[in-house]
Protein backbone atom coordinates (compact mmCIF):
# COMPACT_ATOMS: atom_id res chain seq x y z
CA UNK A 1 0.00 0.00 0.00
CA UNK A 2 1.29 3.30 -1.36
CA UNK A 3 0.38 6.97 0.29
CA UNK A 4 0.64 10.43 -1.99
CA UNK A 5 4.23 10.63 -1.02
CA UNK A 6 4.59 6.85 -2.21
CA UNK A 7 6.18 5.98 0.86
CA UNK A 8 4.86 2.12 1.88
CA UNK A 9 2.60 1.99 4.87
CA UNK A 10 3.38 -0.71 7.63
CA UNK A 11 0.26 -3.07 8.09
CA UNK A 12 0.29 -3.46 11.83
CA UNK A 13 1.65 -7.22 13.01
CA UNK A 14 -1.10 -9.84 14.01
CA UNK A 15 -1.29 -10.47 17.36
CA UNK A 16 -3.03 -14.13 17.19
CA UNK A 17 -6.20 -15.37 19.36
CA UNK A 18 -7.29 -12.77 22.37
CA UNK A 19 -7.84 -15.55 24.65
CA UNK A 20 -9.82 -12.05 27.36
CA UNK A 21 -11.85 -11.70 24.08
CA UNK A 22 -12.69 -15.46 23.97
CA UNK A 23 -13.24 -15.66 27.40
CA UNK A 24 -15.62 -12.57 27.22
CA UNK A 25 -17.85 -13.95 24.05
CA UNK A 26 -18.21 -17.33 26.30
CA UNK A 27 -19.49 -15.46 29.60
CA UNK A 28 -21.95 -13.39 27.06
CA UNK A 29 -22.59 -16.38 25.36
CA UNK A 30 -23.20 -18.23 29.08
CA UNK A 31 -25.71 -15.09 30.19
CA UNK A 32 -27.80 -14.97 27.12
CA UNK A 33 -28.57 -18.39 27.75
CA UNK A 34 -29.17 -18.08 31.05
CA UNK A 35 -31.68 -15.04 30.10
CA UNK A 36 -33.80 -17.26 27.29
CA UNK A 37 -34.04 -20.11 29.80
CA UNK A 38 -35.43 -17.89 32.52
CA UNK A 39 -37.75 -16.14 30.35
CA UNK A 40 -39.20 -19.23 29.03
CA UNK A 41 -39.88 -20.13 32.67
CA UNK A 42 -42.33 -17.01 33.29
CA UNK A 43 -45.54 -17.97 34.17
CA UNK A 44 -48.35 -15.39 32.66
CA UNK A 45 -51.54 -15.67 31.31
CA UNK A 46 -51.38 -13.68 28.16
CA UNK A 47 -54.45 -14.08 25.85
CA UNK A 48 -52.91 -11.20 23.39
CA UNK A 49 -49.82 -10.67 21.41
CA UNK A 50 -46.26 -10.62 23.27
CA UNK A 51 -45.61 -11.81 27.02
CA UNK A 52 -43.80 -11.11 29.83
CA UNK A 53 -41.16 -12.89 28.42
CA UNK A 54 -40.27 -11.22 25.33
CA UNK A 55 -38.19 -8.43 26.87
CA UNK A 56 -35.77 -10.56 28.32
CA UNK A 57 -35.87 -12.59 25.05
CA UNK A 58 -34.55 -9.48 22.84
CA UNK A 59 -31.88 -8.70 25.33
CA UNK A 60 -30.69 -12.22 25.04
CA UNK A 61 -30.78 -11.93 21.39
CA UNK A 62 -28.31 -9.23 21.47
CA UNK A 63 -25.75 -10.46 23.89
CA UNK A 64 -25.70 -13.29 22.10
CA UNK A 65 -24.86 -10.95 19.11
CA UNK A 66 -22.07 -9.11 21.79
CA UNK A 67 -20.48 -12.52 21.64
CA UNK A 68 -20.43 -13.46 18.39
CA UNK A 69 -18.88 -9.97 17.74
CA UNK A 70 -16.42 -10.43 20.39
CA UNK A 71 -15.37 -13.93 19.34
CA UNK A 72 -14.83 -13.20 15.59
CA UNK A 73 -12.84 -10.19 16.86
CA UNK A 74 -10.79 -12.34 19.33
CA UNK A 75 -10.31 -15.13 17.27
CA UNK A 76 -8.81 -12.46 14.33
CA UNK A 77 -6.98 -10.72 16.94
CA UNK A 78 -8.50 -7.40 16.18
CA UNK A 79 -8.55 -6.31 20.38
CA UNK A 80 -6.49 -3.21 20.57
CA UNK A 81 -3.93 -3.01 23.17
CA UNK A 82 -4.82 -2.94 26.67
CA UNK A 83 -4.08 0.33 28.45
CA UNK A 84 -3.16 0.41 32.25
CA UNK A 85 -5.87 0.36 34.11
CA UNK A 86 -7.31 2.98 36.24
CA UNK A 87 -8.57 1.60 39.99
CA UNK A 88 -9.96 5.42 41.01
CA UNK A 89 -13.58 5.59 38.74
CA UNK A 90 -14.08 1.98 39.61
CA UNK A 91 -13.52 2.32 43.41
CA UNK A 92 -15.98 5.78 42.79
CA UNK A 93 -18.66 4.24 41.34
CA UNK A 94 -18.45 1.51 43.59
CA UNK A 95 -18.41 3.59 46.46
CA UNK A 96 -21.08 4.95 45.12
CA UNK A 97 -23.33 2.09 44.54
CA UNK A 98 -22.31 0.96 48.49
CA UNK A 99 -23.65 4.03 49.76
CA UNK A 100 -26.50 4.11 48.15
CA UNK A 101 -27.35 0.86 49.06
CA UNK A 102 -26.56 1.89 52.67
CA UNK A 103 -29.01 5.15 52.69
CA UNK A 104 -32.10 2.73 50.99
CA UNK A 105 -30.96 0.72 53.76
CA UNK A 106 -31.23 2.79 56.43
CA UNK A 107 -34.49 4.28 55.23
CA UNK A 108 -32.92 7.57 53.98
CA UNK A 109 -34.72 7.38 50.74
CA UNK A 110 -34.29 7.00 46.83
CA UNK A 111 -33.68 10.59 46.02
CA UNK A 112 -30.52 10.98 48.43
CA UNK A 113 -29.73 7.97 47.49
CA UNK A 114 -29.61 8.29 43.78
CA UNK A 115 -28.13 12.08 44.15
CA UNK A 116 -25.14 10.52 46.03
CA UNK A 117 -25.05 7.93 42.99
CA UNK A 118 -25.00 10.78 40.14
CA UNK A 119 -22.46 12.72 42.26
CA UNK A 120 -20.17 9.80 42.42
CA UNK A 121 -20.57 8.63 38.98
CA UNK A 122 -19.55 12.35 37.28
CA UNK A 123 -16.81 12.16 39.75
CA UNK A 124 -16.19 8.95 38.75
CA UNK A 125 -16.02 10.03 34.92
CA UNK A 126 -13.42 12.93 35.36
CA UNK A 127 -16.12 15.74 36.48
CA UNK A 128 -15.23 17.93 39.21
CA UNK A 129 -17.86 20.54 39.52
CA UNK A 130 -19.36 18.07 42.89
CA UNK A 131 -22.12 20.54 43.99
CA UNK A 132 -23.31 21.03 40.34
CA UNK A 133 -23.42 17.07 40.52
CA UNK A 134 -25.15 16.82 43.82
CA UNK A 135 -28.37 19.24 42.21
CA UNK A 136 -28.22 17.60 39.06
CA UNK A 137 -28.87 14.23 40.66
CA UNK A 138 -30.98 15.58 43.27
CA UNK A 139 -33.31 17.01 40.38
CA UNK A 140 -32.77 13.56 38.57
CA UNK A 141 -34.05 11.29 41.23
CA UNK A 142 -36.89 13.53 42.20
CA UNK A 143 -38.03 13.43 38.92
CA UNK A 144 -37.52 9.75 38.69
CA UNK A 145 -39.38 9.36 41.85
CA UNK A 146 -42.18 11.35 41.12
CA UNK A 147 -42.73 9.64 37.75
CA UNK A 148 -42.52 5.65 39.18
CA UNK A 149 -44.49 6.74 42.13
CA UNK A 150 -47.05 8.88 41.15
CA UNK A 151 -47.84 8.08 37.46
CA UNK A 152 -46.84 4.39 37.32
CA UNK A 153 -48.05 3.96 40.84
CA UNK A 154 -45.11 1.63 41.53
CA UNK A 155 -43.08 2.07 44.99
CA UNK A 156 -39.75 3.19 44.97
CA UNK A 157 -37.77 3.11 48.62
CA UNK A 158 -39.45 6.25 50.62
CA UNK A 159 -37.56 8.74 53.11
CA UNK A 160 -38.13 11.66 54.66
CA UNK A 161 -37.86 13.66 51.22
CA UNK A 162 -40.08 11.42 49.60
CA UNK A 163 -42.61 11.67 52.27
CA UNK A 164 -42.97 15.42 51.46
CA UNK A 165 -44.58 14.16 47.99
Amino acid sequence: MTTDRGAQEVEPARRGVAWAGVAIAVGLAVFAIVLVVDALRIQANVTYGMGPEAIPIVIAIGFGVLAIGNLVNAIRGDFPEREQMDFRPVGLVLAGLAAMIAIIGLDGGFIPAMTVLFAATATAFGRRAILTDIVIGFVIGTIIYIVFSRLLTLSLPAGPIERLF
